[in-house]
């Protein structure tokens, strides 16, 4: 493992999309008390506009800045400022989704996953991104597992988790169209989302794990009269993760899995699509929720809500999740060495 001051981890936080609230969260980062105990910070955008983010929030930085081809360390408490000066503040549209703004996001995000890729860094943090500002800048973008899949050259298996202090969210489809779900139902592929959450969550310090599966189906399918993928996938699926040795139970409705799962302690819930899991986290806890992208060679985390453009300059934007993310990221990256 990367050790800055104390032998704490090094977390790489790339600066998000310009036109939302990444600049402002990421000046909020950099101060944070709780942020500076847990991790070195190595910081990757553009001064200037960090410095807008500062100054809209009412903050002073304090950071050592490097070039980019300056290899970055973190031998102090102080962050470290990767200065790519890769964007003028005054060609960002507030509130719009840009090329220039994606370029800006895809280039910080880039070069932090290359800093992890190389050892430099223990995990990789982003403040938030804008999919079709992405898109503009970067051809096929998908969602973030494929970028990073391509910048690091990663063939292997990840997912996208969702975070909250006592319940996670792992799901069997994710991007895909709703018409595509059912037939995208696999036992193997609910055996191989079970065993990566198992995975992850053991990798927090969960030694052992407990994990509620949804049903696809109203009531579950009741008893088939409502479809059949209850009793033909997802039972089998659940029944053969037990065989192998995982806390597992299911299927269950999937209107009511989240207050079961918090009611009988389960450490996470595998929803089998995107949106069947993310409302009701959200419901929960938006401003506190994190995603986790799991299965790659190291952590990678983002608050889980989106740019917030409506807020944008306002000097208003909330930490808590983004500050969530550094400290998971954090954890996962101390507790894999």
């Amino acid at each position: 493992m990367s050790s800055g001051m104390n032998g704490s981890p090094i977390i790489a936080l790339a600066m998000g999309d310009p036109a939302g609230i990444s600049p402002e969260l990421t000046a909020r980062l950099m101060i944070s008390e709780p942020v500076k105990a847990a991790m070195r910070l190595i910081v990757i955008g553009d001064r200037r506009v960090l410095e807008r983010g500062a100054d809209e929030a009412g903050l002073a930085l304090d950071f050592e800045e490097v070039a980019p081809d300056a290899l970055p360390g973190a031998s102090s408490a102080r962050p470290v400022f990767v200065n790519l000066a890769n964007l003028d503040p005054d060609t960002i549209v507030r509130g719009e989704a840009t090329p220039v703004g994606g370029r800006f996001a895809t280039e910080n995000f880039a070069f932090a996953l290359t800093l992890a890729k190389n050892g430099v860094a223990d995990a990789v943090c982003f403040t938030p991104f804008n999919k079709k500002a992405m898109r503009y800048a970067y051809d096929g973008y998908d969602d973030e597992i494929r970028f990073i899949s391509d910048v690091i050259g990663f063939s292997g298996k990840a997912r996208e988790f969702n975070v909250l202090e006592n319940v996670w969210n792992a799901r069997v489809t994710s991007h895909i169209p709703l018409a595509q779900v059912a037939p995208s139902l696999s036992v193997d592929a609910i055996l191989a989302e079970l065993a990566l959450t198992f995975d992850c969550l053991r990798k927090t310090g969960i030694e052992s794990p407990k994990i509620a599966v949804a049903g696809l189906n109203p009531h579950a399918g009741d008893g088939g009269s409502f479809g059949r993928e209850e009793i033909d996938i997802i039972a089998p699926a659940v029944e053969e993760a037990v065989r192998r040795g995982m806390s597992v139970k299911g299927p269950y409705p999937a209107d009511t899995v989240f207050l079961t799962a918090l009611k009988e302690g389960f450490n996470a819930v595998l929803t089998m699509y995107h949106d069947q899991g993310q409302i009701a986290m959200k419901m929960m806890g938006f401003d506190r929720g994190v995603t986790m992208l799991g299965g790659l060679p190291f952590p990678v985390c983002t608050p889980a809500h989106g740019t917030a453009y409506d807020i944008a300059g306002k000097g208003i934007a909330n930490p808590n999740a983004s500050e969530r993310a550094l400290l998971l990221a954090a954890s996962m990256a101390s507790r894999a060495h």
